[in-house]
């Protein structure tokens, strides 16, 4: 919701006042227009935050790319990036309360959701900081007289946008191995979700980060993103959202041949087979399609079951579904949170209708849920549609909320042809006691993350990115690392002489 000068009186005070963060300057934007922040629980604006422009872009580009020539990051010795990040680490511990509250606020997922995304976010910091003080490069033996060398270098301003769905860790995600490879950085969170990115920012002021090396912008993708991911000094452009967006930060990016990576969405199926631990099945399969509301990349949104157990498994997966308890993330007991904008309400509850025509049966849920104080908010009830075919767009669509579609499935290959009937490629998982037959399944899925009797859990250690249109490259683990840092070749000759090829 974009504001101008004269509309600022009708704020209410308590709103938070935001600024951009430029080569250690908060700033605001050029034009001086703002955008307002709302609690997606309560429809109450919690936050004014400056819509940046391009020329506002530009400054934090230019600001990054001096910082990275001057050396004041790059070139610091590992064991000092480290120290730094671990300050930060122990910063989001001594603020954890705080930034739960302001992460449920700004984005309506649970207490207990935002907790953990708290704690993840301070755990990242810390593993990348472990991670730059250890044995690195490689050398390789050649031919007489040589001595080959391989180093790993930072790529250099990257510019790193990120969703509204986790706005503190998504962002650090990014953030944590780009700073560890010794790059700077012009950093965009959503428009939607930039009060927890703010206060990181004000974190990395506090211990001290050289100013430059980290600058934010905020603003619309359009304008600020796309300045971003066209700007000829920036080095490579990490993004995390929508596959249409990832495409045209692709071909923009393309234009000076920087380096991209892309996590993008998914249509994640879930497999149960009827030999699985059934109630173990069902607590999963709710939790990989309704945590967060359903607006995860990697949600469980296409539940797959073996026909022997089709209805049972219907009948206790809707029973459990109703349950579960919708409310203002802020208090204790709700379980579920609302969807995150007006917008994103509109579009989840267009998706409901479109399954409706398209014939699938629903089976719970789908509708707005206004009752119980509810009605200033974006809530849906947990929804799902059994019956689902694959030609229907709910089957093959990312939704991106609280709506799941379920089919049934005849043996162990059409499992696995249905599942890989998508354009995306983020996750999936597998129920069955089977061990063989589960390692057998996952081995055939065309996704980059999997599980065997889970869902969701997500580690720092590991690899985490799609196939096919659900992205390119790889956050966390040592794979995040290099995605921030370029490969060099250094040969040396050991017996300076004249080579001899030209006859004198």
């Amino acid at each position: 919701m974009l504001e101008t000068e004269k509309e600022k009186v009708k704020k209410d005070a308590e709103a938070l006042q935001l600024k951009m963060y430029i080569n250690g300057e908060w700033k605001e934007a050029s034009d001086q227009k703002t955008r307002d922040v709302i609690n997606p629980a309560t429809g109450a604006v919690i936050a004014e935050a400056p819509e940046g422009t391009a020329e506002d872009a530009q400054a934090a580009i230019a600001a990054a790319k001096a910082t990275f020539e001057s050396g004041v990051w790059s070139d610091l010795p590992a064991t000092e990036r480290a120290a730094y990040l671990l300050k930060i680490a122990d910063k989001i511990d001594e603020k954890a309360e705080e930034l739960t509250k302001l992460e449920t606020m700004d984005n309506g997922k649970t207490l207990r959701e935002a907790g953990y995304d708290v704690g993840d976010a301070a755990a990242c910091f810390r593993y990348y900081a472990g991670m730059i003080t250890q044995p690195d490069g490689h050398t390789y033996h050649v031919a007489d007289p040589m001595q080959a060398m391989v180093v790993r270098e930072p790529v250099g301003v990257c510019g790193l946008i990120v969703p509204w769905n986790y706005p503190l860790l998504m962002s650090v995600w990014k953030i944590a191995p780009a700073l560890a490879a010794g790059n700077t950085i012009v950093f965009k969170p959503s428009e939607v979700t930039p009060v927890t990115p703010t206060k990181l920012l004000e974190i990395f002021e506090e211990v001290g980060l050289p100013a430059g090396v980290a600058n934010m912008v905020m603003g619309a993708g359009p304008v600020v993103g796309n300045e971003i991911a066209s700007h000829k000094d920036v080095d490579m452009v990490s993004f995390t959202g929508g596959t249409k967006t990832g495409k045209h930060i692709m071909k923009t990016a393309a234009d000076t041949m920087k380096k991209v990576s892309l996590e993008l969405g998914g249509k994640s199926p879930n497999i149960i087979f009827a030999d699985s631990d059934f109630e173990t099945a069902v607590d999963y399969a709710l939790f990989g399609i309704y945590a967060g509301a359903g607006q995860v990349c990697s949600a469980g949104s296409r539940i797959l079951v073996e026909e022997s157990i089709y209805e049972k498994f219907l009948a206790r997966f809707a029973e459990r579904a109703k349950e579960i308890r919708v409310g203002d993330g802020s208090d204790s007991k709700t379980e579920m949170g609302p969807l995150v904008s007006q917008e994103h309400l509109d579009k989840v509850l267009s998706y409901i209708e479109i399954g409706k025509e398209e014939g699938a049966r629903l089976l719970c849920g789908g509708e707005r849920l206004i009752s119980d104080g509810l009605d200033k908010g974006y809530f849906v009830a947990p929804t799902a549609f059994a019956d689902t075919t694959q030609e229907m767009r709910i089957v093959q669509e990312e939704i991106f909320g609280p709506v799941v579609a379920i089919q049934p499935f005849k043996d162990e290959e059409e499992a696995i042809r249905l599942a890989n009937d998508s354009d995306y490629g983020l996750a999936g998982a597998v129920f069955t006691v089977d061990g063989a037959k589960g390692l057998r399944v996952i081995k055939k899925l065309r996704a980059g993350i999997t599980w065997i009797n889970s869902y969701h859990p997500t580690y720092n250690e590991a690899p985490w990115g799609g196939y096919k249109q659900s992205g390119i490259g790889r956050s966390l683990g040592t794979f995040g690392l290099e995605e921030f840092q370029e490969v060099k070749q250094i040969n040396i000759n050991l017996e300076v002489e004249p080579i001899g090829w030209f006859e004198k």
